[in-house]
């Protein structure tokens, strides 16, 4: 060793992650709190938790997948009630299953905060090194080297690389490489995983223009402000939260769509400089002009990136036009048109890796001990990655420990669901969460994550015992809540009848039990709190509560029947498969079938009949071969 014998270094790691973005936050925190000795790898350590398009946490799925993180021990969701300047329940007019948190969150507070718990944890070490290569034998992982010559042993790998492998940027006719917001791309690791047999693909995203807030005239706009009162995304908050920020909202209109339309063959998506596949569900504003001609105008939210800038996004206008048309159309819209543009919109281009070659667990199937998360596993959106990141760390630490690897059934989470579509029916463009890819929308609500994740959370290893006691307690309030209703009488007054007939349904004549009140539809649990007949004995009773026990009141009966379907489901997720089972030696099943499951080698029947290609009959055929076998 060059420098003298007395100099001396330990490069031994339980876990290493590469990349620090949401989901190299999350596995480097789950894993060292797992007791791992666990490193984390970023190109730039001014990037950690960095948010490169929209500062916000939450939305339609993503809110209740936030929450699914913080019930499970994860970080998310106490980051962003710290960092929020304004939030709101989306979907309050629709039904519970999708209601969902919003958090605008201030940018740089944002990857502060994950940046300083990052580096106050205990067995978590912060590398700003770039990884090249990593060290595989005998299909198992053994380390990696650095740019800086460094070698690393490890017993465990999670790539977590976000949109930095191989990126390239796109504005217009210019083309550069470079990961977001201008810091370098990782240049070296996609050979070394292409060495050890791991294919990969091209994927696209991309941001709109961010424009001065001195610039914009907000008179023209619509406001939109945020809830009156807050619910946090962490079940155990105790301060309230202040919405800080006002958020607008604009249109484009004829005008703007014309100047896009003329210079549509400028665009790298229309000209074809770019190769990489594009989300369908998070258009361009070029792309939305093209596949919605019909549309006159278009929603933009004008949004501060946080409390000590005057930046501002205008979400719904991603391009990557040129420089020059994207100020040219941004001035047409209403309370834009003196817009000054700090960053320009883009598109950026990188590798990521086909999720099938996945387990369920997120290991490579063909690399012992490599794991990976995030927009590397064809994903998009912060939450989404920080959902994988949590499971990668967890599963890491519990394969170095022997420990039963965790796996979530879509009955559970949004987070299974996710899983499970990713390993099991794979995505041929970046994989953005909807409420509408569940089949238990019902039971895997906003408001019920805790009910359902803390335990498994807390079995993990990674809820504390104080949050998981907090947890019980709550439920022990519930419960006796509902107990309550349903044993309470409500007999006619005044003052009862006076709210009931507000609310347009039958006055009372006789008395009832509370709880046949509150089943009505037009009846919310407050109403019966301001008419007197909730007046909780305990006073520590959360308000957030509140909401719970109408839901659970209101939906028993559809409630019921969506647990009976999971008891289905389950015998066909307890019917293991054979890992090594070769599905050409079944009689009666088809040869496409036979392919695909030999392909994915799902490891339960229940998996195998979500695989594109099988259908019911080759699930009976396996049914059948299970039971002769």
């Amino acid at each position: 060793m060059q420098g003298g014998d007395n100099i001396s270094t330990t490069n031994d790691f339980d876990v290493i992650i590469i990349g620090a973005g949401h989901a190299g936050c999350e596995a480097a925190l789950a894993a060292a709190r797992l007791g791992m000795k666990t490193a984390v790898f970023c190109l730039s350590a001014d990037t950690i938790a960095n948010m490169p398009c929209n500062p916000s946490i939450g939305g339609s799925a993503k809110g209740q997948i936030v929450s699914e993180i913080d019930a499970l021990g994860g970080e998310m969701g106490k980051a962003a009630d710290a960092c929020l300047i304004q939030s709101r329940t989306l979907n309050r007019g629709k039904g519970a299953a999708v209601h969902a948190l919003r958090a605008q969150c201030d940018r740089t507070r944002y990857h502060l905060y994950m940046k300083h718990t990052l580096e106050t944890q205990k067995d978590l070490e912060i590398k700003q090194d770039e990884v090249k290569e990593l060290i595989i034998q005998d299909r198992k992982i053994k380390g990696l080297v650095t740019r800086l010559g460094l070698y690393y042993n490890t017993k465990v790998v999670i790539i977590a690389s976000g949109t930095y492998l191989d990126a390239k940027i796109h504005i217009g006719e210019t083309s550069f490489s470079s990961g977001a917001d201008g810091v370098l791309p990782a240049i070296g690791l996609g050979a070394s995983l292409k060495a050890a047999g791991i294919k990969l693909r091209r994927f696209k995203t991309g941001t709109p223009a961010r424009i001065n807030r001195r610039s914009i005239d907000f008179s023209k706009m619509e406001e939109q402000r945020g809830d009156e009162v807050i619910t946090p995304f962490c079940f155990e908050r105790k301060e309230s939260l202040k919405n800080q920020a006002l958020c607008h909202i604009t249109y484009t209109n004829e005008k703007t769509h014309d100047i896009i339309r003329a210079n549509l063959h400028r665009s790298p998506m229309y000209s074809g400089r770019t190769t990489g596949t594009g989300a369908r569900y998070c258009p361009s504003i070029e792309d939305k002009v093209v596949r919605f001609a019909d549309k006159d105008k278009h929603q933009i939210f004008v949004e501060p990136m946080g409390l000590d800038t005057d930046e501002i996004y205008l979400q719904g206008i991603s391009s990557s036009l040129p420089a020059e048309v994207q100020q040219a159309f941004i001035r047409t819209i209403s309370g834009l048109e003196h817009a000054e543009i700090i960053r320009h919109g883009y598109a950026i281009e990188y590798d990521c890796c086909d999720p099938l070659c996945l387990f369920a667990t997120l290991e490579f199937k063909e690399i012992s001990g490599l794991f990976s998360a995030g927009q590397f596993n064809s994903t998009s959106g912060y939450e989404e990655a920080a959902a994988q990141g949590l499971l990668a760390g967890i599963n890491a630490a519990h394969k170095i420990k022997g420990s039963e690897l965790l796996i979530l059934p879509r009955s559970s989470s949004y987070i299974g669901t996710m899983i499970d579509d990713l390993a099991t029916k794979g995505c041929d463009e970046p994989y953005r969460m909807m409420t509408s890819r569940s089949e238990y929308r019902l039971l895997i609500r906003q408001d019920n994550a805790p009910e359902r994740l803390s335990k498994i959370g807390f079995e993990a290893g990674l809820l504390p015992q104080e949050r998981y006691d907090f947890f019980n307690e709550t439920q022990k309030m519930l419960k006796a809540e509902i107990k309550r209703l349903e044993k309470t009488t409500a007999k006619p007054s005044a003052r009862l009848n006076k709210m009931l007939e507000e609310r347009k349904t039958t006055p009372l004549t006789n008395g009832v039990k509370i709880i046949e009140l509150l089943r009505r539809p037009q009846i919310r649990y407050q109403d019966l709190v301001c008419a007197g007949l909730c007046e909780v004995p305990d006073k520590n009773f959360p308000a957030e509560l509140n909401e719970k026990v109408e839901i659970e009141v209101k939906y028993k009966g559809y409630i019921k029947l969506q647990l009976e379907q999971i008891e289905k489901a389950r015998g066909l997720e307890e019917k293991a498969l054979p890992p090594e089972l070769d599905y050409t030696t079944i009689k009666g099943l088809r040869t496409e079938a036979a392919e695909k499951l030999n392909l994915h080698k799902p490891m339960n029947i229940g998996q195998a009949g979500r695989i594109s290609g099988v259908n019911p009959a080759d699930v009976t055929v396996l049914l059948i071969w299970l039971t002769n076998n």
